[in-house]
């Protein structure tokens, strides 16, 4: 059998990334989607084991001296990883698995699995992308302003990513990102 290919999303917080992932799994439903840990709280409508696996720091951090990881990060004040058993389960029953990861875990992903294919979802503008954030109203003032600044950041990082994806409309953008993940899939 053949082994599943490995995908990474990344970008700003307010991109629009899970919007685009959702909207990207309708239009390729044999894609899996691996669902990351995180010990920041969940938001409202937010479910256990969904869109998050919430663990406490003290868990978290076991994970991580266990080895458990893919990839772990501190994201905001909070810590974000993907779990290995996960992502090698899938990918060994030949599926390709998309991660939805900052920059920092994609970077390390890529080094443990160089044909990993990262792709980085930018916004129309910067201005645009602070509008999105604050519309989202999901963050106090302060997380508000720490991922603000972080995006300038992270945004300097999408050099690096083997594609690049404007997200200046959700269906175009998850139809370009369609394409990149089909052609990358038949090699």
């Amino acid at each position: 059998m053949k082994r599943g290919r490995l995908f990474i999303l990344s970008g700003p917080s307010g991109v629009g990334k899970g919007t685009v992932r959702a909207r990207l799994f309708e239009k390729i439903p044999d894609l899996v989607y691996s669902v990351s840990c995180t010990t920041r709280p969940p938001r409202e409508g937010e479910s256990e084991g969904i869109q998050y696996r919430f663990l406490d720091e003290e868990t978290f951090r076991a994970f991580a001296r266990e080895g458990r990881f893919l990839e772990w990060a501190n994201v905001h004040g909070h810590l974000y990883g993907t779990l290995l058993e996960d992502v090698e389960r899938q990918l060994e029953k030949g599926k390709s698995v998309v991660l939805e990861i900052d920059v920092q875990g994609a970077l390390q992903v890529k080094e443990k699995v160089p044909d990993s294919v990262m792709i980085f979802i930018l916004p129309p503008s910067f201005q645009e992308l602070e509008k999105r954030l604050s519309a989202r109203g999901t963050e106090a003032k302060e997380a508000f302003e720490t991922r603000l600044r972080n995006a300038s950041s992270e945004m300097s990082f999408s050099g690096r990513y083997d594609y690049s994806v404007v997200n200046d409309q959700v269906e175009r953008a998850a139809a370009e990102i369609e394409k990149i993940i089909r052609n990358e899939m038949d090699r």
